[in-house]
This record gives C-alpha cells, structure tokens and sequence, in this order.
C-alpha cells in the first residue's frame, strides 16, 4: 500500500492522530495552511479538519486535486453538525465518513475496508469506459436521430468492455463520470450486461438485453437540462417532468426500425408489477421479461451511481432495496441478480432474495 496523507487544521491533534495510523500505515501529516501543496500522489487519504470554513474547504479541494490519485479512498473525519459535515464531505467526493474522535481500532478497520474496497482498476476500464462515454455524446446526446445502427455500435462497446474488464472495475470508473446521465446509462447498460451473462443466456440474447438497457432512458435527451443536471433533489413538479422521458423516448424511436421488444423497455422501464408504476400502470404478466430485467438493473444503478448531492449507496445497502420491493419488482429475477450486487460489497452468508 502507498502512503497515508493525514490532512488537518490542528498539527498537535494531528501528530497525536498520526500516531495511532502509523499502527495501520506510515502517516505523513499536512498542514491544511500551508500554502505549499505536499509533495506526494497519496492512496490513503484522511482529513481532520474541525473547523471547516469556506476557505478550509477550498483549501481541502485544492489539496486533494493535487495529491488523490485515481480512486484513491478518502475518508472525511467529521466533527460537529454531522448532517452539514456529511455534505461537506459530499461536496469533496469523500469515499467515507466518521465521526473525530472515534476509537483508534474501528478508525484503522474502516481504512482497511475502504483500502480494500478500492483495489487499482486496470488501465483497460479507463480506456473502455472513455470510449463509451465519447460514444454517448457524439451519438445519442448530440442531437442526431437515435438510430438502430448507433445503438448496436453501442451495445458492442459496453458488451466488449464488461467481458474484458468486468462488473467492479466498470462501475467504478463510470460512477465518477461527471454526466449524470452519461453514468446511468452506462452502469445500467453494464450492469444489464453482467446480469444477462449471469442468467447464462446466450450470446444473442446477452446483446439484446444489453441493447435495451442502453437505450432504455433514451427520452431523457428531451428533458431540460436544468431539470436533468440539477446538483440536488428534484421537486414534484420537476419529477413529474423527469417522468415523461419514457414515453417520450418511445415515441423518438417509433419509426425508427427497432424491435417492439426494446421499445417496450424504452416505454415500460418504470412500470411495477403490482401497478404502480408508468407511464401506463401496466402490472404481472403485461410486463414482459426483458423489461423487468431491466427495472431491476435501472433501480440498482440509480441506487449505486455517484450524485453531487448523495455519494454512492453500497452495493449490500442497494441490493436490499431490491429485496425490499417484493411484490414490484421480479422476486425470481432479484434472486438471480445477487451475485451480480455482490460485486460491489460485502454480503452476510447465505444472503438472498
């Protein structure tokens, strides 16, 4: 493991807490003040910052620009008003929180597990997952018509890059793209392709599940931008805004040359078997297979992607969801889903739907 860089605005509470990490990993110790940025890519980084002012988390963000590698863990010791620390510790893509302070060993267990759960992602995800993301703005968010000829140059990038790559290392390099919807396409895309090959299907059927989790939120090229990028929770009225990219995007691709099949997801991605879903409040056997497998893979990226004002749920935390939506969503499929979830955190024996 490379160094742990401890960033504080107190050097005495720091040295004293760099004592400790030093049982877990050589700490070097950084001044949050001193104007000269450390000499150092840090793999581990902690702030212990208690008085966190404007200018101390300008401070903190130019810091870290300048020493977290690519996905470095960084966790955020929290002092005080622990909600508005929280979406500080947001605001600067922390990887974790805990509260200052907190016992030397759970403070040593929880870099462990975050060193862990941050394991180097090869070169090749960055390279891949580039490559689709340049695909989406050039094809689908530029303005040209979606065609069924752009969409299967798509499905074959993201079904090379999960076949090459994986799961893990794709989410982890597309949960940090900026585009919000960028990311969500592509982890659902990913996630429906990992899933398919999972289920065993054949190679036919793993493009085509693959495919229409690609273009499943196709609408939301027509939603505004205001609405669709906004840094925080959308209201009710812009909700229901957001709620006609469905039908919207079915009627983009109508006449176009796709499949019933993928205009079906297109349209029906939000619907739930007990009824409650839309645009059209269709339920059990009006939902076709293909749609529910991607429901579920749409409902789990969103639970795992990266937003400016929530940091990424847990892979456990996110498949429990799932679970949780019994009588919604495909208990069958959910079931079936688990190892696929399971390859974003630790899960309790024997765990399943």
């Amino acid at each position: 493991m490379g160094e742990l860089l401890l960033i504080s605005d107190d050097l005495l509470r720091a040295e004293r807490l760099a004592r400790d990490l030093d049982r877990f990993r050589t700490c070097r110790v950084h001044d949050l003040y001193d104007d000269t940025p450390p000499v150092c890519v840090a793999e581990l980084i902690v702030s212990d910052v208690e008085t966190l002012t404007s200018d101390a988390i300008l401070r903190l963000r130019r810091i870290l620009g300048v020493v977290r590698s690519q996905g470095a863990p960084y966790l955020f010791l929290v002092h005080g008003h622990a909600a508005r620390a929280e979406a500080q510790a947001q605001m600067l893509s922390a990887s974790g929180t805990l509260a200052a302070g907190s016992f030397t060993p759970l403070l040593i267990d929880t870099l462990h597990q975050m060193w862990e759960a941050a394991r180097p992602v090869s070169a090749a995800a960055f390279r891949l997952a580039g490559e689709a993301r340049q695909f989406l703005k050039e094809t689908f968010f530029s303005g040209r018509p979606v065609t069924p000829v752009l969409a299967e140059t798509g499905t074959e990038l993201v079904a090379k890059a999960i076949q090459e790559v994986g799961i893990r290392d794709w989410v982890q390099v597309v949960q940090h793209f900026d585009d919000a919807t960028h990311q969500h396409c592509l982890l659902v895309a990913g996630l429906a392709a990992a899933f398919s090959g999972e289920l065993g299907l054949a190679a036919a059927d793993r493009h085509r599940v693959t495919k229409a989790a690609l273009l499943h939120d196709v609408g939301k090229i027509q939603i505004p931008l205001a609405i669709l990028n906004k840094p925080a929770q959308l209201d009710a009225a812009e909700q229901a805004v957001m709620r006609t990219h469905a039908s919207l995007g079915h009627a983009m691709l109508v006449g176009q040359g796709f499949q019933e099949e993928m205009l079906a997801v297109v349209r029906s991605h939000h619907e739930m078997l007990d009824g409650s879903g839309y645009p059209d409040g269709l339920k059990g056997a009006e939902i076709p297979d293909l749609v529910r497998l991607v429901t579920i893979c749409d409902i789990y990226g969103a639970l795992i992607e990266r937003r400016p004002y929530r940091q990424p749920m847990p892979g456990e935390k996110a498949y429990g969801i799932l679970v949780s939506m019994t009588g919604r969503l495909d208990d069958d499929l959910i079931c079936a889903f688990h190892p696929v979830a399971a390859a974003f955190g630790q899960f309790p024996e024997g765990a399943s739907a």
